[in-house]
């Protein structure tokens, strides 16, 4: 089978890319070896900023894993990302066209070639006032169910402080600190095979989301609300300078590197 990427352009990347998080992002790293060393596997992170993907590839990498995002189809459209996107095997995101939800058919493709694909449940930056994760949408479960891979859940804290949600400036100076944590496989198999039923896509979402808020709130040692926010109950848009959560404010707006149902 040959390959869907460029192993050069990979090799790049992690040549320009890790030193430069390295130095700009003190990490700390927790449950590296819940990540499996080779087959296909999903990653659920928690999704809080656009600094989450670079903390996200590092953590990934230095677990031994080169990771596959799904992004948003603009960022492959700009001069030279576009074309990096696609040689290093990342999968765009078409949102708002109705073959949207294709590109999980592309995720199960990378997953047969043994990719470690990343998926944030959540489809955007929180929208809970104190950054809890939040409902989530079903793409990560229907492509576990359907596939059989295993679903890792995945956490970090500290990535808003360097650049808040809907913020172009980010605040390197001082250096901040992100913190991430793996958990071991979701449980997921009594919905097995179950990808077409709309409660079982539900109920497994859910079982995701339950491990990834609580390792959240093993980052932030404090209880999680005991129901997740939901967006879609929401009528107005909150002000950004009302989500607060320990001393931060978040901004609300939409991004890339979603699933797309």
């Amino acid at each position: 089978m040959s390959k869907s990427y460029s192993p050069t352009w990979r090799l790049i990347s992690v040549i320009v890319l890790r030193p430069v998080l390295t130095l700009l992002i003190r990490n700390k790293w927790a449950g590296r070896e819940n990540i499996p060393r080779k087959g296909p596997v999903i990653i659920a992170p928690n999704h809080l900023s656009y600094v989450d993907w670079g903390t996200d590839s590092l953590f990934l990498h230095v677990s031994g894993r080169y990771p596959t995002f799904l992004i948003k189809d603009s960022a492959f459209k700009i001069k030279f990302i576009g074309p990096f996107l696609h040689k290093a095997g990342q999968l765009p995101v078409h949102r708002g066209r109705a073959d949207a939800a294709l590109v999980l058919k592309d995720a199960e493709k990378k997953l047969a070639e043994g990719a470690a694909v990343v998926i944030y449940p959540e489809s955007t930056a929180t929208r809970d006032p104190n950054l809890w994760p939040m409902v989530s949408k079903t793409g990560a479960a229907r492509l576990a169910l359907s596939t059989g891979a295993p679903v890792i859940p995945v956490a970090h804290w500290g990535t808003y402080d360097i650049l808040p949600y809907g913020s172009k400036k980010p605040k390197l100076f001082p250096r901040k600190t992100v913190r991430t944590i793996a958990g071991p496989p979701v449980d997921l198999s009594q919905w097995a095979g179950q990808q077409t039923s709309a409660k079982a896509l539900r109920a497994a979402t859910a079982a995701i989301m339950a491990d990834v808020t609580a390792l959240v709130a093993k980052l932030r040692d404090e209880e999680p609300p005991a129901v997740l926010y939901d967006p879609s109950l929401v009528s107005r848009t909150i002000p950004a300078d009302s989500r607060t959560a320990t001393g931060s404010a978040a901004a609300p707006a939409t991004e890339a590197g979603a699933d797309s149902t």
